[in-house]
């Protein structure tokens, strides 16, 4: 019962093509000869994979479930046509970079300028994701290293600590807070506070913050990122708290204040853990660990492994 790959490439071109028509333009062959093909898979497999109603198909719900497999298997094949493509081109090499939010606005960014000065011939892909989905591109294979804010745990990937991080208030300058050196947590409680969905790692660490200090967590609204919290406080929607790499550059709008008895953030890299790292990524690890030394105070910077 298990399909060849032509039956697997015939049936993804007619669920994108939407007809069989669409699908023998796409796949270069005639209409009978995908007809056919599709006849063949639909026996082999023991159920159809279409309606046909009024001349046209209807994808069924065991089709659909199939095809979300198969676009797994075809975004493999992606990746591996653009590795192909890299060595025909006789490129130095790729680095496929993803990170949280905090450190993917200023930080990476700044490291992969430095990298590209020292290898120009590295073709770069960077992307800023939510906590799954850069879970899921570095078992994938489509992300060579990871540079999160949360912890992360699995059995196939390693967790390097590259940075410890702190929470600090951020507010607008002239607020009432700007007149204390450093803040509690009851300081803020008079202000309209800005703060994250409880299903990501920041949301759920400032409502721990808060249950461990007795405290009430009433927010005005909840955003996705501290670089969204950042942009409503600019904007004189309330208050923040945020992440030090976070307020890298902030405007001179700003005022920023250490929060006392912050929790950890660490800041850590992450690469799977089965396979050799690659020459270009340990160099562009270097990268990062350069630019800790020259943006983190000396106390929080991690061990060299």
């Amino acid at each position: 019962m298990s399909l060849s790959l032509r039956q697997i490439e015939v049936f993804h071109a007619i669920m994108v093509a939407g007809s069989i028509s669409g699908a023998a333009q796409l796949l270069c062959v005639s209409q009978p000869a995908v007809s056919r093909l599709l006849s063949q898979t639909e026996n082999r497999i023991g159920f159809a994979l279409f309606e046909r109603i009024k001349g046209r198909l209807r994808a069924t719900p065991e089709a659909k479930k199939l095809f979300r497999e198969v676009q797994s298997v075809y975004s493999g094949i992606q990746r591996v046509n653009a590795i192909a493509q890299e060595l025909a081109g006789n490129r130095q090499g790729a680095l496929n970079i993803v990170s949280s939010t905090s450190v993917g606005q200023m930080f990476i960014p700044n490291a992969i300028a430095t990298f590209r000065q020292a290898h120009p011939g590295v073709k770069i892909n960077f992307m800023i994701l939510s906590y799954a989905h850069l879970l899921e591109r570095l078992l994938d294979h489509q992300a060579d290293i990871g540079v999160i804010t949360s912890p992360m745990e699995h059995p196939n990937l390693t967790i390097e600590r590259l940075s410890e991080n702190r929470l600090v208030a951020l507010f607008p300058r002239g607020h009432a807070l700007e007149a204390l050196d450093v803040v509690r947590l009851q300081d803020l409680q008079p202000h309209p506070l800005i703060t994250y969905d409880r299903g990501t790692p920041f949301g759920a660490l400032i409502e721990q913050l808060y249950e461990a200090q007795g405290l009430t967590l009433d927010p005005i609204m909840e955003v996705g990122s501290p670089h969204s919290a950042n942009a409503l406080v600019q904007l004189g929607m309330g208050i923040a708290l945020v992440d030090e790499f976070s307020v890298k550059g902030v405007t001179d709008q700003l005022a920023v204040r250490p929060l006392v008895d912050s929790p950890e953030v660490q800041i850590n890299l992450v690469y799977y853990g089965l396979e050799p790292v690659s020459q270009t990524t340990r160099a562009f690890i270097e990268v990062l660990r350069e630019r800790v030394r020259k943006v983190a105070p000396a106390a929080r910077r991690a061990p060299h492994p």
